[in-house]
């Protein structure tokens, strides 16, 4: 039974991280080297990873254009960003301006180091890339950006999943404790009888 309640406390916790980690703000300091725009069929099992049509366009289309920030890391290696709306939908960065991000993004100096602000994930198994949320322009590879937001979101999370516990622990104690040790003194005066009558 422990086995159990620890196995569903660890996936519980693991699929709350997961989350998380794929909805959050990250951010990659990357030089951009180009950008295109490839029509893509998202009308597969991966279509989770994908936002929505821009906005104004029909958001039932499975077959649209998907626009793709091109760049390299300090390490030399390719990454490549989607550009896509986020809309009113989740994870909730009210995105509207991909066409302009997209301008943007052709625009800069191809020698410099911007930092893309960026949520999900890059895997070349699942053909999914991170949604860019925006560029800025930083000095150097070596830049510390400390994430302001995410340490903020975490904090009060925690204290929202701290209080809850609190008051369920109380309501626990207070209430459904005391039912379970009746329930306990009844089964044992119940089997205490059935001993007796057996007994006879």
């Amino acid at each position: 039974m422990r086995f159990i309640k620890w196995s569903i406390i660890t996936v519980f916790w693991l699929s709350v991280g997961s989350v998380l980690y794929y909805s959050l703000p990250q951010r990659d300091i990357v030089q951009i080297k180009g950008t295109e725009i490839l029509r893509a069929d998202l009308s597969g099992w991966n279509r989770v990873f994908y936002a929505q049509s821009d906005s104004g366009n029909d958001a039932t289309l499975q077959n649209r254009d998907l626009r793709l920030i091109n760049t390299r890391t300090a390490r030399e290696r390719p990454y490549v960003f989607r550009n896509e709306d986020t809309g009113f939908g989740w994870p909730f960065y009210f995105k509207l301006d991909s066409s302009n991000l997209q301008a943007e993004a052709q625009s800069v100096e191809r020698d410099e180091w911007y930092a893309v602000t960026h949520y999900g994930l890059r895997s070349e198994f699942l053909s999914i890339y991170p949604n860019a949320i925006s560029i800025r322009r930083v000095t150097g590879p070596d830049v510390q950006l400390i994430p302001w937001f995410n340490i903020v979101f975490l904090t009060i999370l925690a204290a929202v999943f701290w209080a809850v516990w609190v008051r369920w622990r109380r309501f626990r104690v207070a209430k459904i404790d005391p039912l379970w040790d009746e329930v306990d003194e009844s089964l044992d005066g119940t089997r205490t009888r059935i001993r007796g009558w057996l007994g006879r």
